[in-house]
């Protein structure tokens, strides 16, 4: 380990964490080495991480000196939260201001802070197209991420700005797939009328950061969205019909709708969808496909995903709310 360069990785047995470390342990002529860093180093996502070659240490990112022991004599980091652990925006931003000043003081070479826009900047809160949530936000899980981003900024410290998109996995583990109606038909549910969005496999995010801590120095100071691809409702719903071999149809709601499903978290999911339908040029526009290839030539398409997950999107009807 002592001749790669350490890369210490938050959040290593989360979707994105995992896939950095993955992605980095998974290339046996990488320059870099993984630490891991996970709450409980027992768990069995941590010993398969330590399978592969990683350092597995415990920290919590709510302990900035157990975070500053974690970057000790590391080039570089990978920093996310965890939102929908709390659906705080308040601890988040707090968290991101700790790593700022834990990689600051750490001196580390190269950081990636996986952020997402601040959506106030084109929805000011007084603007009552959406809601506001929880006082002072617009999307909650978006804006504090956004809103930290000057942290790493106003410290100087050497930072990509990563941006992820949807994640198609959400259609396995979120509930957000095809559902069968009282018609005993299958309707793709998603407020995003007729406008593209783009998502990504999980893994993706994190060969796509591999590649950005391969490319080193050029992507300091950088914002780069990543995405497998850009699609409409309509084409996702072709997508299912065609993986799953059975009709699925494409049901255009409102957000006005989705926010009233109820739901943990629908309120800020049905915002997040409108900011992506109506502000699809602003999303898209820094989430490149292209780019993100050139950072992973393993890019999936969303009906690579789908040939792989299709038979593991739950089909069950809609949960009655």
């Amino acid at each position: 380990m002592a001749s790669k360069k350490i890369i210490t990785v938050f959040g290593a047995t989360g979707a994105q964490g995992g896939g950095v470390a993955r992605a980095i342990l998974s290339d046996s002529n990488s320059p870099f080495a993984v630490r891991a860093v996970t709450r409980n180093p027992d768990s069995e996502k941590a010993r398969e991480l330590a399978a592969m070659g990683a350092e597995v240490v415990s920290a919590d990112i709510d302990d900035k000196e157990g975070m500053k022991r974690a970057l000790d004599g590391a080039y570089g980091a990978y920093f996310v939260t965890f939102f929908w652990a709390h659906f705080s925006p308040e601890k988040e931003y707090a968290e991101a201001k700790s790593m700022a000043e834990a990689a600051k003081e750490a001196g580390l070479k190269h950081v990636i802070w996986s952020t997402l826009e601040d959506t106030r900047q084109w929805v000011p809160l007084e603007d009552n197209r959406m809601p506001t949530l929880q006082g002072k936000y617009k999307v909650p899980h978006f804006d504090a991420k956004g809103e930290a981003d000057h942290f790493f900024t106003d410290l100087g410290v050497p930072t990509t700005f990563m941006r992820a998109s949807f994640y198609w996995d959400n259609f396995v583990y979120f509930g957000l797939g095809p559902k069968r109606a009282e018609d005993g038909k299958l309707y793709l549910t998603l407020p995003m009328g007729d406008k593209k969005m783009a998502g990504i496999a999980s893994e993706d995010i994190g060969k796509c950061a591999y590649g950005i801590f391969k490319k080193g120095d050029e992507m300091i100071g950088k914002t780069v969205g990543i995405a497998g691809e850009q699609l409409t409702g309509q084409e996702m719903a072709e997508a299912f019909t065609k993986a799953l071999g059975q009709q699925v149809t494409y049901n255009s709601i409102s957000p006005e709708t989705f926010r009233s499903f109820g739901f943990p978290g629908a309120d800020d999911l049905g915002n997040m969808f409108q900011f992506y339908r109506d502000f699809d040029e602003v999303c898209n526009q820094v989430r490149d496909v292209g780019f993100s290839k050139e950072l992973n030539p393993e890019l999936k398409s969303f009906d690579a995903w789908l040939a792989e997950n299709a038979q593991r999107v739950p089909l069950e009807p809609a949960a009655v709310q």
